[in-house]
């Protein structure tokens, strides 16, 4: 099949393009509001953009509190998903006011952080602690929907010493979540290495 996404409709039950970039890693963001409220949800549109320096992005569909807290405070920190966590990052995706805090609701324990005063998820197995860099407007295809790229410096970066093995991080050891396409998951479990032609 072949369409055209800005002038044709695909003729699936759902769009396929989330079901073809896939696995997408989830950056459990945690901020905190300029009253200094908790925030903690996960995106999929999440990535590692730069590496010297160290840059992540996450992007928001819609007027979120994630986005709105960056806004505010300019620091945001990016959670990595283990597979044992995978029911309170779900809880933690439940669309509940402002107010609400999303780390009780899901039974999980804020810890400081070091360099942003935002706080991470104490039992994740890494978290990046980012002063935000930049936010950039997307466009959006639904009128009055705020679509945002949120840009973020690494500042500090947390791993659980339990997966670092031989000088290196264990990934299979840490097995992280990953969003496929539709409500689909998976975890990382298998790792292979290959080097490179001119290595």
């Amino acid at each position: 099949m072949y369409y055209q996404p800005l002038t044709q409709d695909h003729g699936l039950r759902h769009s396929p393009i989330k079901a073809l970039v896939i696995p997408r890693p989830i950056g459990w963001i945690s901020t905190l509001d300029a009253q200094g409220r908790p925030n903690l949800a996960p995106y999929s549109f999440f990535n590692v953009v730069c590496d010297a320096p160290a840059m992540v992005m996450f992007s928001s569909s819609g007027e979120k509190d994630s986005l709105r807290n960056c806004q505010e405070t300019g620091e945001f920190v990016a959670n990595l998903v283990s597979a044992r966590q995978t029911k309170a990052m779900n809880i933690s995706s439940t669309a509940v006011p402002s107010e609400v805090d999303e780390f009780q609701l899901a039974g999980l324990q804020a810890i400081a952080s070091h360099s942003v005063k935002a706080p991470r998820v104490k039992d994740a197995p890494a978290a990046l602690e980012c002063k935000l860099h930049d936010i950039i407007e997307l466009p959006s295809s639904q009128p009055g929907r705020r679509n945002a790229m949120v840009l973020g410096l690494v500042t500090g970066v947390f791993i659980d010493d339990a997966y670092i093995k031989d000088g290196m991080v264990d990934q299979e050891a840490m097995q992280m979540l990953a969003r496929c396409g539709y409500r689909d998951y998976a975890t990382v479990e298998r790792v292979f290495e290959i080097g490179r032609p001119d290595d």
